[in-house]
């Protein structure tokens, strides 16, 4: 079994760094993690290639998640305003493949049905029920089914650290170890 991580944090020692070590040991097999702040992506630029060829013309990191080569994937991404980081947002427009198969050459592309989890971190009392749709709906594209207890969130993180919020932490735990059965 693979797992990837798509980690949406720039902060490479931080609250969502300390939710993705608490996942860490319940999930088995193998675990890629994929940092968007250091992979080499690209947003969408609407070239419209996807809609008479299949893939994307542009040849970047996103190749790890088009090999659809995994059995779960978490996106894990600190809460920006309410939603995701933006380079979270740019490697979900780069999902607009899998729309054009469907619908611009009738080719639906299907990804391996999969397991989902969402780790979120945030300071202040925001609302992260934005973060929390695109995250399901990325990961719908992608073919990973994602429950309600499978999103862990950690907020207020300017007063409380998320590796010290014990909750969110054992949550994190249990997570792993509900996504390796």
């Amino acid at each position: 079994m693979k797992t990837l991580i798509i980690n949406g944090s720039p902060r490479q020692n931080g609250d969502t760094a300390a939710l993705i070590k608490a996942l860490r040991p319940g999930l088995m097999g193998e675990i890629s993690e994929l940092s968007t702040y250091r992979a080499r992506l690209t947003p969408c630029v609407d070239c419209r290639f996807c809609r008479a060829s299949p893939g994307c013309a542009i040849d970047d990191d996103m190749r790890t998640i088009y090999a659809d080569d995994y059995d779960r994937v978490v996106i894990a991404s600190p809460v920006y305003y309410g939603s995701l980081t933006p380079p979270v947002i740019a490697l979900a427009s780069r999902l607009q493949i899998y729309h054009s198969a469907k619908h611009f050459r009738g080719e639906p592309i299907i990804p391996r049905p999969k397991r989902g989890g969402v780790l979120l971190a945030g300071g202040g009392k925001g609302n992260p029920a934005e973060a929390r749709r695109l995250s399901r709906v990325m990961l719908r594209i992608l073919g990973a089914e994602l429950r309600e207890e499978d999103v862990v969130v950690s907020l207020n993180t300017d007063t409380l650290a998320a590796g010290d919020d014990t909750d969110a932490l054992e949550a994190a735990r249990a997570l792993g170890e509900r996504l390796s059965m």
